[in-house]
């Protein structure tokens, strides 16, 4: 129970009846052999590849030593290592979520009053330079409160696009027929001074799609404080959520407080951490949605891995369709993080020839980032889109 505890608090998503599972699975084994003992608990509690790494990281330290939680709390380096004997691989630096979850609370340490610690800091780095390129996966708790406050002053800006109202203009523009004879008329004259108009440009309306599903949490809850600050900085921004359904949040990510906001959202939204189910969700946006919220040249942002329960049934026709329907589609893949990606599912394979751009969303830079991507030309993001479907 307690191992599963420090596995959440380190950011895995397990509740009571993995420990039950895992509990059922130990009792089925031999206790007494470790190798049997690390599979039992892997099984029953792992489901997915990128969770692999920090559960042997956090079986290493749990199960070796049971003093080691005395140990840590003398530790004061950002990362810690894990003394492997000679026939087991050597594995990669603690990470620190994991570090914070095997710490007790801070107000449980006594205070060393009469110690005086010294810090060499002489090989330190910059935190904000690192939060940049830090994935969301890899932060801690202090760490993702920093990162949700820089997300919170981060600004979209879409070139503004022309709309079907007109303006009144000085320069020689299109001939605006009523306020010339308006103007003559008042005038009295001989005369008639020909008026102009042009016209208006605004912001196109922005639409978001965001996956909430299990391999999706973790960023769908960071990039919705995103979503919160970029509703409240600018009008005409939708967002919709789905996992196994479809939720419009869009009136709630406009309440300026955005714990009260998430809080609502939450109790709406009844697909957290589920299955995907990407065309169904798709099709009911194009079929509801598309026609209220897609008009005047908007911009859909689609932010998903592609991994779908359903094998992509009816994804590429749903895809094609929501193409169609908008000026531009941007897919936003925390998969990208990786170098060696490749569109092997059959969700990314069904997405990838009707996107228009297709970029990484898993730290603050991809989110920075992104902004040159909206004004970037159609021409350079062709040639992007030609690279990555030359995979398919």
């Amino acid at each position: 129970m307690h191992f599963v505890r420090t596995l959440r608090a380190a950011g895995l998503p397990l509740g009571p009846g993995h420990t039950l599972r895992a509990v059922e699975a130990v009792r089925a084994i031999d206790i007494t052999d470790r190798r049997d003992f690390y599979w039992a608990l892997r099984s029953s509690l792992i489901s997915r590849y990128d969770q692999i790494e920090l559960f042997d990281q956090a079986f290493q330290m749990f199960w070796r030593n049971p003093d080691i939680l005395n140990r840590m709390i003398d530790m004061m380096l950002p990362t810690l290592a894990v003394d492997m004997p000679p026939d087991e691989n050597p594995g990669e630096p603690l990470q620190r979520r994991l570090a914070e979850a095997m710490l007790p609370p801070r107000d449980q340490i006594q205070e060393r009053e009469d110690e005086e610690v010294e810090i060499q800091a002489d090989m330190t780095w910059s935190a904000r330079e690192q939060l940049q390129t830090k994935d969301f996966e890899q932060m801690s708790t202090d760490e993702l409160d920093i990162a949700k406050r820089a997300m919170s002053r981060l600004a979209l800006p879409l070139a503004e696009v022309k709309v079907r109202r007109y303006a009144p203009t000085n320069r020689i523009a299109r001939a605006d027929l009523r306020r010339t004879m308006q103007k003559a008329l008042r005038g009295g004259g001989d005369s008639i001074p020909l008026q102009y108009r042009k016209h208006k440009t605004r912001p196109p309306p922005l639409v978001v799609l965001c996956d909430i599903s299990g391999s999706m949490e973790r960023y769908a809850r960071m990039l919705l404080h995103f979503l919160h600050a970029l509703t409240n900085d600018r009008d005409r921004v939708h967002t919709f959520l789905f996992g196994t359904r479809l939720t419009n949040v869009t009136r709630y990510l406009r309440d300026k407080e955005v714990d009260r906001a998430l809080a609502k959202i939450g109790e709406q939204v009844q697909d957290w951490s589920g299955g995907t189910r990407i065309g169904a969700s798709l099709e009911d946006f194009n079929r509801l949605w598309s026609r209220r919220v897609l008009g005047q040249g908007a911009v859909v942002l689609l932010i998903t891995d592609g991994l779908d329960r359903e094998a992509a049934e009816g994804v590429e026709e749903q895809m094609e369709r929501l193409q169609k329907s908008c000026r531009r589609l941007i897919w936003l893949n925390p998969l990208l993080r990786y170098d060696q990606f490749q569109p092997k599912s059959s969700g990314a394979r069904a997405m990838l020839p009707h996107v228009d751009d297709f970029r990484p969303v898993h730290n603050l830079e991809s989110l920075g980032e992104l902004a040159g991507a909206l004004s970037a030309t159609d021409v350079s993001l062709q040639k992007g889109m030609r690279e990555w479907r030359s995979l398919l």
